[in-house]
């Protein structure tokens, strides 16, 4: 069948592998031939999806699940270090540490991931390509090849940039709780604009040495695929405008909640919790780079324990012994160092997090309230919309109180059936195989001009 053999390639990052396997999985059984490519740790995230993997590496810049824990080179746990200290000065503090970083390390090894895809073209002749947008490296050599591919975007639609005004690592738009002075956000503009000349010359050096017949984007940012792009985002009304070449995606969440199984032993962690049920679940989860900061969970915490009927379980990652210790004498609070997320959603009442995507979408599906603490990166477009959406609230974790925590946690709680309505019309009929069934109704057309916009 045109079009059905499929390699999946993901960075290695969990919070981007993990969603991308569930749609390599759902591409397998609409009947795609897939393969899963990612650094060799994931090799059993592709066995628990029942698809072929590919070991695929590239980069120093990892994280398996806790991020301080990973293995690392030296570059990238100096990087995470510095980025973590950045998210405690603010918001502005932090997107400007993650610009100066992009800026340092763009464009790791180029002529080797290219020799990579090349050896993994010619081996495993796929018809088609499913590649994050943000590995970056990989488009390159996918559009410098030629070859065909559809992109995934795994954070906020606006990392897929288009038109003036728009820069990689610029928030399109904020929450109420965070909006920056406009002189901080004229420093940070010029940084990502700076960024985006770079790295577009970069894009346009390396393809005039290794496939000079290939067009040069306007923004290297803004390579995507001419085809099609997936979203891991509901189509919200407002979003930042898009490109309007490819078939625009939008699969909801990509995820698992709803079949997950929650393993025995978790169910009854949850429900000596719980008390069998008699009190509400709160997950506090801050994904798998931001549980290091222990000082805000800690905040979280001493407030949730304020708010009648309620257990709190926390995922605390490499910082779980200090937590755990700081409420050793609270009954009603449980500390892990990870947790089975999507499993438990079906059984917990509210969550609180870090405006992440996945976190975001994950609740959606699950119908679960939130509230929002975002750090960095595109969490301050996602928690805008959450807000804007009706589906949780949004703090501002540099200026957090417990208070703060007791108001809007009960808040949630008293509006869950509402939110639970809201998020299912935001998602109705989408998930992992809606976005499957898309992305093989666009790719098994016939391989259409390259439409990728080129510089003038």
């Amino acid at each position: 069948m045109v079009g059905s053999r499929v390699v999946v390639v993901s960075p290695p990052f969990a919070s981007h592998a993990r969603p991308m396997a569930t749609v390599a999985a759902a591409l397998a059984a609409e009947g795609a031939d897939v393969t899963f490519a990612c650094a060799p740790a994931f090799a059993e995230l592709a066995l628990e999806h029942g698809l072929p993997f590919e070991p695929f590496a590239f980069g120093d810049n990892a994280n398996t699940g806790i991020a301080e824990r990973t293995r690392q080179e030296a570059a990238g746990a100096r990087r995470l270090a510095e980025f973590l200290d950045a998210t405690r000065a603010g918001a502005v503090p932090a997107l400007l540490a993650q610009a100066r970083h992009r800026r340092a390390d763009m464009l790791p090894d180029p002529e080797g991931v290219l020799a990579s895809v090349r050896a993994l073209d010619d081996r495993l002749r796929p018809d088609w390509y499913l590649v994050d947008q943000l590995a970056y490296a990989v488009t390159l050599a996918v559009h410098a090849l030629g070859r065909r591919w559809a992109a995934y975007c795994p954070g906020h639609p606006g990392y897929v940039i288009d038109g003036p005004g728009r820069f990689f690592g610029l928030p399109p738009y904020w929450p109420r709780a965070l909006r920056p002075a406009e002189e901080d956000l004229a420093g940070l503009r010029a940084e990502v604009e700076a960024n985006d000349r770079l790295f577009t010359e970069l894009f346009a050096r390396f393809l005039a040495e290794h496939a000079p017949g290939r067009p040069v984007p306007r923004s290297a940012f803004g390579l995507t695929s001419p085809e099609a792009v997936l979203f891991n985002y509901p189509d919200l009304r407002w979003l930042p405008p898009l490109p309007p070449a490819p078939a625009r995606l939008f699969a909801g969440h990509c995820s698992d909640v709803g079949d997950a199984r929650l393993p025995e032993e978790w169910a009854g962690r949850v429900d000596r919790l719980t008390g069998g049920g008699r009190r509400r679940l709160v997950l506090v989860s801050f994904g798998t780079f931001l549980s290091a900061r222990d000082d805000v969970l800690s905040t979280v915490v001493r407030g949730l324990v304020e708010v009648p009927g309620v257990a709190v379980l926390v995922a605390a990652g490499n910082r779980t012994a200090s937590v755990r210790a700081a409420f050793a004498a609270e009954p009603r609070v449980e500390v892990a160092d990870q947790v089975p997320q999507r499993a438990l959603l079906p059984r917990t009442s509210a969550v609180v997090h870090h405006a992440g995507n996945n976190s975001f979408t994950e609740c959606l599906a699950a119908g679960v309230p939130a509230v929002a603490l975002p750090f960095s990166s595109d969490q301050f477009a996602v928690a805008h919309d959450l807000e804007r959406s009706g589906t949780g609230s949004v703090l501002d974790p540099h200026r957090l109180t417990p208070q703060a925590v007791v108001h809007a946690v009960t808040d949630v709680l008293a509006r869950a059936h509402e939110i639970r309505d809201a998020a299912h019309r935001l998602l109705a009929g989408r998930g992992p195989h809606h976005a499957a069934r898309g992305l093989l109704s666009v790719m098994r057309r016939p391989s259409p001009i390259d439409a990728v916009s080129v510089q003038t």
